[in-house]
């Protein structure tokens, strides 16, 4: 018609996630609203959301008992989205939603609000998609999954489920979504339900040209159905069974076959070498040694239910015998999904030949598997790790140590004994290029953990590493030591900065992951520590200290049902952990202000194995003054390791738990003597760094104890100027909460207040149990400032 202007449909490709309310139209009213409420809440809260939306990437379309949310960056926006939501929503009682993912054209329109909006094929396939699924699930057109299929990451979510029957009998290909911590691993209904259709109908024709009586007939209808549901299920258990990469393998621990059992240090470390050689192949999925260290040789092994846990598709078994100048390595390769034996050779040489022989054995792993080996790969597997064996096996006695050590009440002395160790690996040979990175790592924690925070202390580790990047400075391991040295140092930017250097030729280093997870953290970057620690966990599956750390990040975020959510998850690994079930009890105390929990926990923690006391004393101690009880906090304080403890890197040395309990007896002359000898031990180590602030607020605290006012209100300001959040998450948030009992206990309630109500708001910040509860925060009960605080913090 003349005049009117015709329109160009501009279509484009976008990657939609549509997510409804499993129930909704069975809620009442107001529980309708309150579920959209808080499935809004969960949904701009992701990262993923955020980043869309801050960028211009993203348009919402409310569809009632839902939304549709339609991303213009990549077709992986949606799929970590709806990981986020799952995630979020896992520990929640409510509301239960199922998701729909594809990506498909759209095209732009203006609604009748005259505001821009989306609609096309792109957005009512996603919707399709959804609705062939239950609670919880997150299902993927097939379209996408093959995308999404061509990335390591990806493909172990990836469970094909088939076709399904849709709106207007289309159909649709969908293929399930999740892992261990989100989604849901169960067939959707709809799958089962036309299973179960399809082996009826069989049924049917079968039983028309039967001449059995109707009796015998029904019987076989029964039991075909029975059949049907049973075929599906099986099906799914061979169909959809976890797809794990063709090219992935986990190097289990050696048996040592010798007859001095001392060389099982030896064994260990012909092992580590193999799997270090084969983790710097990019073409092939490595298991960290952290997950494959907890089967041991020397026992059965069921393989298959191994290789599931880990997630790969390959595993490596072998033995090593050493006898005076002789060595006999045994190795073997087995494809986990069949059980069947691939390859196996073993190598009986002179002792100084092992080198070559992990070599052999790596390129030839590499050959089976059909791998693409460059040649600066190449390289790196015939490099031997050094030329002398004494110092070889020096270094190896290390790396045990070192492993020990992270759960041990001995570190300190461990990691002395380790670099004992190491100085005298690097005497024998002074190439040795990976005892250098140890002997720094060693230095840079005993320094940075406060156990010796000296200048000399700093002076080794900075000579160690120095000593590594002369002789391979481009090397991966170096730019990651020099990461770990300068996230220690507090320069996050530089840290990640090395990382990514380090990424290039590390490519199955969960390490690389796990460490920009701790700088993401420091940074106040929450969500994106929790995704590389996610990251970190998929080379590094069975990794039980990668999720208490990541219940540690809910913990500061106070999100206390994930928090426990993911120490059930580490339990799983090491069932009864004494770390994990007392933690688990400590939300309890944190996001509700109950005690019992904990208390229960550590008495039955106790009861059966005494000497773990050392282990769950710090938490022992605050249950006990959370209680006011000063006869169990005494006990608790006996149990601690001499140097007392520490919390977010602020160092509570014993005489100050022993004011503490003084104090809470009513005893001021006792607590004045035991701030005065905590004063001594915290003034000491200023004297080799004036401003280390975690020692600064510790020594404004003990001042504040001891009624210096003026000093403790300085030394706290000092170490809050040194360390404001902004430059440090963790330390911050303590010095922030720290500052306010200083200024509390010495009467400056305005002050208190102004911190108190900062540390209510940031993570890692205060507590409503710690408010409730803890002794500290005395001097501000019965102020109606502290109760609105408190209120703030209370559980929902």
């Amino acid at each position: 018609m003349a005049g009117e202007k015709e329109t160009a449909l501009r279509l484009e490709i976008a990657h939609v996630l549509c997510v409804d309310i499993v129930g909704f139209s069975k809620l009442l009213i107001d529980e309708q609203t309150e579920a959209l409420q808080e499935l809004n809440q969960v949904v701009r809260s992701t990262d993923s959301f955020r980043a869309a939306e801050a960028t211009g990437q993203l348009i919402r379309l409310p569809t009632g008992d839902g939304m549709a949310l339609v991303f213009t960056i990549s077709p992986e926006a949606p799929v970590e989205c709806a990981l986020q939501i799952s995630e979020a929503l896992k520990a929640r009682p409510s509301p239960a939603v199922r998701m729909g993912i594809h990506s498909g054209p759209v095209n732009q329109v203006v609604d009748v609000n005259e505001r821009r909006n989306m609609a096309g094929a792109g957005i009512n396939i996603a919707q399709r998609v959804m609705d062939c699924g239950d609670a919880g699930h997150i299902l993927v057109s097939k379209r996408l999954a093959d995308d999404l299929a061509q990335y390591r990451r990806w493909q172990p979510y990836l469970y094909p489920l088939g076709d399904c029957e849709v709106k207007h009998g289309q159909m649709v290909s969908v293929v399930n979504l999740y892992s261990d911590l989100v989604g849901n691993p169960e067939p959707p209904s709809k799958f089962v339900s036309a299973a179960a259709a399809r082996s009826a109908s069989r049924a049917t024709v079968t039983s028309k040209s039967s001449h059995l009586p109707a009796l015998i007939s029904l019987i076989v209808l029964l039991a075909l159905l029975g059949a049907g549901a049973a075929w599906f299920l099986n099906r799914r258990s061979v169909s959809t069974a976890p797809r794990f990469l063709e090219k992935s393998i986990a190097v289990l621990p050696f048996a040592n076959l010798s007859a001095n059992q001392e060389n099982a240090f030896f064994t260990e470390g012909i092992q580590d070498e193999i799997l270090t050689d084969l983790a710097r192949i990019a073409d092939l999925k490595v298991i960290s040694r952290t997950s494959v260290t907890q089967y041991k040789s020397g026992v059965e092994r069921n393989l298959r239910e191994i290789a599931k846990q880990l997630g790969v598709s390959h595993l490596m078994e072998g033995s090593v015998q050493r006898s005076a100048n002789r060595v006999r390595v045994n190795a073997q390769l087995i494809d986990a999904r069949t059980d069947t034996h691939l390859w196996g050779q073993t190598y009986d040489r002179d002792l100084a030949d092992v080198f070559a022989i992990q070599s052999e054995i790596a390129k030839t792993i590499a050959d089976q598997l059909r791998l693409k080996l460059s040649p600066s790969e190449k390289a790196e597997i015939e490099t031997p790790p050094t030329s002398n064996l004494a110092a070889f096996d020096l270094y190896t006695r290390a790396n045990v140590l070192l492993a020990r050590s992270t759960y041990s009440s001995r570190i300190v002395e461990d990691l002395r004994e380790a670099a004992q160790l190491l100085n005298q690996a690097v005497v024998l040979d002074p190439n040795f290029f990976l005892a250098y990175l140890r002997l720094a790592f060693v230095h840079d924690r005993l320094y940075f953990m406060g156990a010796d925070h000296t200048p000399d202390r700093r002076a080794l580790g900075d000579a160690a590493l120095q000593a590594a990047i002369r002789l391979r400075p481009d090397d991966g391991e170096t730019h990651r030591a020099i990461a770990v040295h300068l996230y220690r140092d507090l320069d996050y930017n530089g840290a990640r900065a090395e990382l990514e250097k380090a990424s290039k030729t590390l490519p199955n280093s969960s390490h690389i992951f796990e460490l920009a997870g701790y700088i993401d953290r420091r940074q106040g970057r929450w969500e994106d520590s929790i995704r590389n620690h996610r990251k970190a966990l998929e080379l590094d599956p069975r990794n039980f200290a990668l999720y208490q750390e990541i219940s540690n990040t809910y913990a500061s975020l106070r999100r206390f049902p994930e928090m426990v959510a993911a120490l059930d998850r580490s339990l799983e690994i090491v069932p009864g952990n004494v770390e994990n079930r007392t933690a688990r009890a400590l939300a309890d105390l944190l996001g509700h202000g109950d005690t019992e929990p904990l208390n229960s926990t550590i008495r039955s923690v106790l009861s059966q194995d005494p000497g773990a006391a050392s282990s769950l004393a710090e938490q022992w101690f605050l249950v006990a003054m959370c209680r006011r009880d000063s006869a169990e906090a005494e006990r608790a304080v006996a149990a601690l390791l001499p140097t007392g403890m520490a919390i977010n890197g602020v160092p509570f040395p014993r005489p100050f738990c022993e004011a503490m309990i003084a104090r809470l007896r009513g005893d001021e002359s006792v607590a004045h003597e035991a701030f005065t000898r905590a004063r001594a031990e915290v003034e000491a180590n200023l004297r080799a760094s004036p401003d280390y602030p975690q020692a600064l607020v510790m020594l404004g605290l003990m001042d504040a104890g001891l009624g210096r006012k003026e000093n403790a209100i300085r030394e706290g300001q000092r170490a809050a100027e040194l360390t404001p959040v902004s430059k440090e998450a963790l330390v911050g948030s303590a010095i922030v909460e720290i500052l306010s009992v200083i200024y509390a206990w010495t009467g400056e309630k305005d002050r208190a207040f102004e911190q108190l109500s900062l540390s209510a708001r940031i993570p890692a910040g205060v507590t409503y149990g710690e408010l409730k509860l803890h002794p500290y925060f005395d001097p501000l009960r019965g102020d109606a400032r502290f109760d609105k605080i408190t209120a703030s913090l209370a559980p929902k």
